[in-house]
Parts: C-alpha cells; sequence; structure tokens
C-alpha cells in the first residue's frame, strides 16, 4: 500500500514559501531529559494541507461526516521530501484505506470485539434515534401549543368581561335600589364564579389529554437515558482493551503502551487521531517530521464548534497527553532563538515601525527595546496628547507576530488585537495562547489584567484590558449599560444596495452548533446595529458598523442573513462566504469610553488593517 507521497500530489511544482514563520508549534516534554520538543506548522504545510482539501472536496464519501484530517511533511534518508496523510477515527467504517496511514498497532488484537462492540454501539444509536422522533412527542408538543392557545384566548376575554364588571359595578351603585343592587352584584359574582370554572374546566381536560402523552414521553426518555449510559459503559469497556494492545513507538525508538502512557485512563478514540498516527507511522519507517497540519473536514456534529476547512492544534484530552513521547528523539529548538523574544533587534524594531500609519518616529535613543513616544493616532485620544506604544513580542518568536499597545498607563491597557489571536484563553490546551496570556506573560504586572471585553478570534482591532479589578468593574458596567461607543469596519464579499440603516435581529445561539448564531424572533436577545456605506469597489463593499448591542457574532450575522444587509463578511466561512481569502475582513477600528480614574472620556483607534 502507498503511504508516501509526492509533493506534486498537493501542491505546484512552482509553489513558493512566502513566509517560513510557523502558525503553531506542536509541543510536549520530554519523559526523560524534560526538554520542551517542538513540531512546527508551516506555510508549506498548510498549503499542502489545502491541496488535501481540494482532494476531499471532489470526492462526496469524505464528506458524509465530520472529522479530523491531517498530513505530515517528511524527510527521507536520502533528504527528499515526502507526504504522509491521516485521518480520525473511521473513515466511512474502515480504519485501513489504500493511500492513508494505518492504525496504530495491536488494534488487530482487538479487531473481533471490537466489530461485536461497534454492532451493539449501532444498534444502540439507531434505537436512539427511532425513540426520539417517537409520534406522541410531536403530539404532545402540537396539543400543548393548541391548549396554550386557547388558555391564552380565554384568561383576554376573562379579563375584558372582568373590566366590564368592573365598570358596571361602578355605574348601578348610583341608580339601582339597594335589593335590586344586591341581585345585580350577584349576578356579576356568579359570571365571575362561572369564569373560573370553565378555566379549571379547560386545565383538568388538558391534563386528561397530556398526562398519558406525558407518561410516554418520560418512559422513553428514560429508555434513552438507559441506552446511554449502556453505550458508554461499551465504548470505555472496548477503549480499555484498545488501550492496553495499542502501542506507540517515538523518534527515540522506544515503545509504550497507551495504558502505561495514560495509566489514569484516556477518553474514547486516544490513539485515533491524527497526529498520533502520522508521528508513530513516521518513527517507525525513519522519517524525518518537518512540519504537520491538522483540520477538520465535513459537518460539525452535536457538541462540536469546528469549522471545515480550518486548522486545528492538538486536541487537550486526547493528543496533547501524547506529543511529549512522540516527539522523544527529535532535536529540541535553539534557547538562542528563544531569547530573540525579550532582545528584539533594532533593525527588527525598524521593520515594524514601518508597518504602522500614520509614519512612526524612531524609539528614544537609550529606551528600553521596543518602547518609543510617537504622535497620536488619528482621531486619538482626546486632548491631543502623546501615546505610549510599546510593540510587544509574542512567545512564538519565529512569528516574529507584535501586539501593539494603543494606549496605557496605571489603570488600563488597549491593544490593537491580530487577526486569528484569541481575546482571552479557551478552555482546552490547544486554545491557551491569546492575547491575555501573552501579556500576562510579557509585562511586569501582568498576571493582574482582566480582559474587559471580548472580540472575535478572527476579528482585530482595540481590545481593551484593566490593570485591576474595581477598573474592570467600571468599564465593565459602562460595557453593560452601553455607555461605550465602538465602531468597527468591514468588507461585504458583495454589493449593498442600502446606503445606512439600522438592523434589528435577534440573536441566539443554538447549543446544539455552536459557535453558529442565529436569528431567533422567540428565543433571540435584543440586537441592534446601525450601518453605513463607506464605498463599493467591484463586487465588494466597504461598510462601517456601529453596534448598539454586543451580542456573540452580531455583526457577522447581520451582515449575512437575508434579512439584513445579505451578504456574508469577506472570509466569513462560518456565515456562508466562500471566497477564498486570508482572514475575516471585520476590524475594530475605533472605542470611547470614560476612563474610571481620570474621568475625561478617552478616543482610541487602530489602523485599518486591510
Amino acid at each position: 500500500m502507498v503511504v508516501l507521497h509526492a509533493l506534486s500530489d498537493f501542491i505546484d511544482c512552482d509553489f513558493a514559501v512566502s513566509d517560513s514563520s510557523p502558525s503553531y508549534w506542536y509541543e510536549g516534554r520530554c519523559l526523560e531529559s524534560g526538554d520542551c520538543l517542538k513540531l512546527p506548522r508551516t506555510s508549506m504545510s498548510e498549503a499542502i494541507a489545502h491541496g488535501l482539501m481540494q482532494q476531499l472536496a471532489n470526492n462526496e464519501c469524505y464528506s458524509r461526516e465530520g472529522k479530523m484530517f491531517g498530513i505530515l511533511l517528511v524527510e527521507l534518508p536520502n533528504g527528499e521530501q515526502r507526504v504522509l496523510k491521516a485521518f480520525s477515527g473511521l473513515l466511512n467504517g474502515c480504519n485501513i484505506v489504500e493511500g492513508w496511514v494505518p492504525p496504530i498497532p495491536g488494534r488487530d488484537e482487538v479487531a473481533l470485539e471490537e466489530a461485536r462492540t461497534l454492532a451493539q454501539l449501532d444498534a444502540i444509536k439507531q434505537e436512539i434515534l427511532s425513540l426520539k422522533q417517537l409520534t406522541e412527542r410531536q403530539q404532545y408538543e402540537t396539543l400543548s401549543d393548541d391548549f396554550e392557545q386557547q388558555l391564552q384566548a380565554m384568561s383576554d376575554r376573562h379579563r375584558h368581561c372582568k373590566h366590564q364588571r368592573q365598570e358596571k359595578r361602578q355605574q348601578i351603585c348610583n341608580i339601582l335600589t339597594p335589593e335590586a343592587l344586591t341581585i345585580a352584584l350577584e349576578q356579576l359574582d356568579e359570571e365571575s364564579r362561572q369564569q373560573r370554572i370553565e378555566r379549571r374546566q379547560l386545565k383538568r381536560h388538558q391534563n386528561v389529554v397530556l398526562q398519558p402523552l406525558q407518561q410516554v414521553i418520560t418512559a422513553t426518555d428514560a429508555r434513552i437515558s438507559e441506552l446511554k449510559q449502556r453505550r458508554k459503559a461499551l465504548s470505555r469497556q472496548l477503549q480499555a482493551q484498545m488501550q492496553a494492545t495499542y502501542s506507540l513507538t517515538n523518534f527515540s525508538g522506544r515503545s509504550q503502551s497507551l495504558q502505561e502512557l495514560m495509566p489514569g485512563g484516556s477518553p474514547t478514540g486516544t490513539g485515533d487521531c491524527c497526529a498520533p498516527k502520522l508521528l508513530h507511522y513516521a518513527a517507525t519507517h525513519n522519517l524525518k517530521p518537518l512540519a504537520m497540519a491538522e483540520f477538520w473536514w465535513g459537518a460539525s456534529s452535536v457538541n462540536q464548534d469546528k469549522i471545515q476547512g480550518e486548522f486545528y492544534g492538538a486536541c487537550a484530552e486526547r493528543c496533547q497527553p501524547l506529543m511529549g513521547f512522540l516527539l522523544s528523539g527529535l532535536k529540541p529548538p535553539l534557547p538562542a532563538r528563544e531569547k530573540a523574544v525579550r532582545s528584539p533587534s533594532p533593525d527588527r524594531l525598524q521593520c515594524i515601525h514601518k508597518s504602522f500609519s500614520p509614519p512612526l518616529t524612531p524609539p528614544l535613543q537609550g529606551g528600553e527595546p521596543g518602547t518609543g513616544y510617537f504622535p497620536p493616532l488619528q482621531g486619538g485620544i482626546k486632548g491631543g496628547k502623546s501615546i505610549l506604544l510599546r510593540c510587544v513580542y509574542t512567545v512564538a518568536p519565529d512569528r516574529g507576530e507584535v501586539i501593539p499597545i494603543i494606549y496605557e498607563d496605571e489603570w488600563l491597557i488597549a491593544v490593537n488585537k491580530p487577526a486569528g489571536l484569541l481575546s482571552v484563553p479557551g478552555r482546552y490546551r490547544d486554545r491557551q495562547d491569546s492575547v491575555l496570556s501573552r501579556l500576562r506573560h510579557l509585562l511586569p504586572d501582568g498576571m493582574a489584567l482582566v480582559s474587559v471585553h471580548r472580540l472575535d478570534q478572527e476579528t482585530s482591532g482595540v481590545l481593551l484590558l484593566a490593570r485591576d479589578r474595581q477598573t474592570h468593574r467600571q468599564l465593565s458596567q459602562q460595557f453593560q449599560q452601553r455607555q461605550v461607543y465602538k465602531v468597527y469596519e468591514a468588507i461585504l464579499s458583495g454589493v449593498a444596495i442600502a446606503e445606512q440603516g439600522v438592523i434589528d435581529l435577534p440573536l441566539w445561539g443554538d447549543p446544539e452548533n455552536r459557535p453558529y448564531q442565529k436569528v431567533d424572533w422567540q428565543n433571540g436577545k435584543p440586537s441592534l446595529t446601525q450601518f453605513q456605506v463607506m464605498a463599493r469597489e467591484q463586487d465588494y463593499t466597504r461598510v462601517e458598523f456601529t453596534p448598539l448591542t454586543g451580542r456573540t457574532h452580531q455583526l457577522r450575522v447581520h451582515a449575512a442573513d437575508t434579512r439584513g444587509l445579505g451578504i456574508a463578511i469577506l472570509g466569513d466561512r462560518l456565515y456562508g462566504c466562500d471566497a477564498v481569502t486570508s482572514r475575516l475582513h471585520l476590524h475594530a477600528r475605533e472605542l470611547s469610553f470614560e476612563h474610571p480614574q481620570l474621568e475625561k472620556i478617552l478616543h482610541l483607534q487602530a489602523t485599518m488593517p486591510f
């Protein structure tokens, strides 16, 4: 079976690397030496992965289920470069597919048990699906809605009748004799009692009709819960058997079972991910790994927040704990390169200064590297004072990224967040790199920093952080009370018809399709956005957005939804933009708020990157 592929199978022969800087590091600690071992994801490996994506797109069988795919660029003993490719888990029910890296050894030993268990799991899955489609469940929902409408109509009618009775009581008190008044009031009271009886009868009828259906649904839900517990137990049993037989080999030639590497147990699927399969195969076939890339392809399943065609790092639960062992035998990075983060050269600083507009003055002679006083930004802080702007280096020296500080004082700090970087760390280990974590690492008082608000990972622009809890509380209150003025600039992937207006569409996050947001008039939260077209160029529109609320993905949904502008932001694949582009073209351009301690309005701007 051919597993090693030529580079020409994925990229053109004349492909030239425009940027050799890694965009991500697969890393782990060597179990023996404690050295930090790294393997990069580079522009070359990403280009190869994009070539694989094109192949997947041309074959429908690869889109039937969502899963991770990966490639590993390797060097043969003779110096030639080849490509390995892998998929996570099973591909259309098969673990061995022509042209793909085979699974970790040991699976054959439990093949019969695995087949039997998988058949049981599939039967359980089909029964659960059948139970979820219970006809009584739909009947209950339909009848329940009908009764609610009847009760609401009855309540409205009774409310109107009550109002009429109150008016009639006031009228008859002055015109009827005492005896006639008593009779008339008793008649009004009797009408009120009859209406209460009418409501109770409808409620009793509702219970009579719905209770049997509810009993069936409750019993069905109990059965579903029982099946899920049984499925969980079977999966754990099979996983334990597979962990005992799976054997991984690293580049030092050492082999260990998954059970030895993770004695405390591991999630289902450990060892079946792309990275372990690729690295194990390379280690056992005398191949030197150069770069690796993993991406998601296919639809996202329930509780998945992955997007087709996006790159992802090592998963925190399954792959990351194995990285230290798998990479053992590779040479650790040179310490001198780590030093470059803390002592950037003057030439490098000059290059950074040239990237800003308007032009920045050189750093002060004898000042701290990376620090200088610059003229105020256009429309910058009111009062015309100069801004201390510092270029803070990331912890990934080969990338050479900077986080420009737009404004800072002893209470707060504002930065120009790059696109592709999280505002704050995520839940899992592969999503820890963020503006907050970098600043906490690099600034003397960084551990006290707290993010006041957030920008989407792919959105760039002004991001505000507080240096103490009191300032954080005061700034957060301004955001909550909508006292902060925010302006975004975006490029739409089409030509907008309207010149300006307000978009009022309530948004709701579907818990079964995270992080996707959608317009939902029943469950959604109020979301308001003002927009103004700035320019139209060919098939694109430059728009200025002023969000009056701060919902997740608000501008992206208001742009893409047909009831809004009906045009997705350029690069927004989550909401329907298919154009090939390097980033999401959405930038948080301006932020204005009252400084909690200085009691003056700060108006901050971040230079447009596109």
